[in-house]
């Protein structure tokens, strides 16, 4: 998948600024990182969709909204390194990984970490 659409892309951020994502440099990372290539199979329809999909392991992958607000309320500036446990589609740590100097991930499930090719 190459990306949504500028139609999708803009129905994307307008629903986060709508639900309260309001730093620019959130909203410029979320923009930045494609959902659509962290959601696979007969969700990966429904990427752009601000709704939590269904990922292996029996666990999803956060709304949109979520992302950006636990993002913005975290405040990170590019000097501070950033701890996540929970890597699950990844898709949190790409979002922290622009916004962050570094960013340490860990996962208890290893099929999720080998599906990402991670190692």
């Amino acid at each position: 998948m190459s990306g949504p659409d500028p139609e999708t892309k803009m129905q994307f951020l307008f629903a986060l600024r709508s639900r309260g994502v309001t730093d620019s440099h959130v909203l410029e990372a979320m923009e930045q990182i494609d959902r659509g290539l962290f959601v696979r199979g007969i969700f990966a329809q429904r990427a752009y969709e601000d709704t939590p999909l269904p990922i292996a392991c029996g666990q999803t992958i956060s709304q949109p909204s979520v992302v950006g607000l636990m993002t913005q309320a975290l405040q990170i500036s590019p000097r501070d390194t950033a701890l996540e446990v929970g890597t699950g589609s990844g898709y949190q740590a790409a979002i922290l990984a622009k916004l962050a100097r570094r960013v340490y991930t860990i996962d208890r499930h290893a099929r999720l970490v080998r599906k990402r090719g991670w190692f």
